[in-house]
């Protein structure tokens, strides 16, 4: 239940797919939802709950305009092949199920 609770969700294990082992920006994070919707505000909650959660580190430079990153921390990183297999195995089923098997 720990875990599910981590990563549960809609969006939360999407996000750390999309970050994988990459520093995004906002901006960079929202682009990377091309073909569903999730509005800024659910993209900034979700961020949070991670955050909070210690699964993603928020970074702000001190710059003009202010610059934000957001990245996977060690935790998170670990998550990863099991997030690949994970995967696979959607993959796999989806086109079992496409052909008919």
């Amino acid at each position: 239940m720990f875990a599910a609770n981590k990563i549960g969700g809609r969006w939360k294990i999407v996000i750390l797919d999309k970050l994988g082992d990459r520093k995004l920006k906002f901006s960079e994070l929202k682009k990377e939802f091309p073909y569903v919707y999730i509005s800024e505000r659910m993209l900034t909650l979700q961020l949070r709950a991670l955050e909070q959660d210690e699964l993603v580190k928020r970074t702000v430079y001190a710059e003009v305009p202010p610059r934000v990153e957001y990245e996977l921390t060690p935790i998170a990183l670990e998550f990863l092949p099991i997030f690949c297999q994970l995967s696979a195995w959607g993959k796999k089923n989806k086109a079992l199920k496409k052909s008919g098997s």
